[in-house]
């Protein structure tokens, strides 16, 4: 392999990402990206929340945006591949990594986003990084993926087992901030429709961070992101707990992407 021609041709795909932006409710930064990564096999488990709940955990300089009067805060398993800045190669090792993401929906300056709650990975360097660069709630988890990307003999998926428990960070030690599953895809594959409930929980290209002082924005850019419907068993689901919040069971609604590649801007102080 050619490490060089290998730069070349991922810098080439992922400058001809930023021309691609008809589905975007505005357009990329003019600025530099930052990093690229390849978000994979993504769970998205959506639980509708009554308002006032989620807008207690909101700070309250962002609004806290609703679907037909109702607030959704969604957890979400994947894996991260390709992770690296422009003209750098991706080493595996370094590159790829399991993160868990629990958000809900804001706007804030009339463009939507997410924001998080917390953000569990399985890397300790690039926790303490993205801390401190992105001022995101991020923990260190122990973490485990199995079967990304298996396919059976008959050529479909195979149930992707994944596991996660905080060892660093709010309730790590007592148990909570954990979650154990497992999840599979079925029937079409197919964008969100525009206006959907689909499309309001994925379709989100920026996210914003809080501090005492300022509100921060970052953006990101993918192409849509192609759903299917998911089979799925939670065995343990605490990752709301640090937070005051216990979860039910089962979502009211899940989502299942094999994956798209992220360009990521760094974060902008709004003030």
């Amino acid at each position: 392999m050619n490490v060089d021609t290998d730069v070349k041709t991922e810098f080439i795909g992922a400058e001809s990402l930023l021309y691609k932006v008809d589905h975007r409710p505005w357009l990329p930064p003019q600025g530099p990206w930052v990093m690229t990564q390849t978000w994979n096999d993504l769970a998205f488990f959506h639980y509708a929340i009554d308002p006032p709940v989620l807008r207690a955990l909101v700070p309250p300089s962002l609004t806290l945006e609703l679907y037909q009067g109702v607030a959704w805060l969604t957890v979400l398993p994947f894996w991260m591949s390709n992770i690296r800045p422009p003209g750098i190669p991706a080493v595996p090792v370094l590159s790829t990594m399991p993160e868990l993401n629990v958000r809900t929906y804001v706007t804030h300056q009339g463009k939507p986003g997410v924001f998080f709650f917390s953000l569990d990975a399985g890397n300790l360097s690039a926790v303490w990084a993205a801390r401190l660069f992105y001022r995101l709630p991020y923990w260190h988890a122990a973490m485990k993926v199995e079967n990304k990307g298996a396919k059976s003999n008959d050529g479909s998926s195979v149930p992707i087992h994944y596991s996660s428990r905080r060892i660093h960070g709010p309730s790590a030690l007592d148990g909570a901030a954990e979650f154990r599953g497992r999840y599979q895809p079925y029937g079409i594959a197919r964008p969100a429709r525009r206006s959907s409930i689909d499309h309001f929980l994925v379709e989100r290209y920026c996210l914003y961070a809080v501090t005492n002082k300022h509100i921060y924005r970052g953006d990101v850019h993918h192409l849509p992101y192609v759903l299917e419907r998911c089979h799925f068993e939670i065995e343990k689901n605490t990752m709301t707990e640090p937070i005051g919040l216990r979860l039910p069971e089962t979502p009211d609604l899940a989502h299942y992407s094999a994956g798209l590649k992220v360009l990521i801007w760094p974060p902008e102080k709004l003030k």
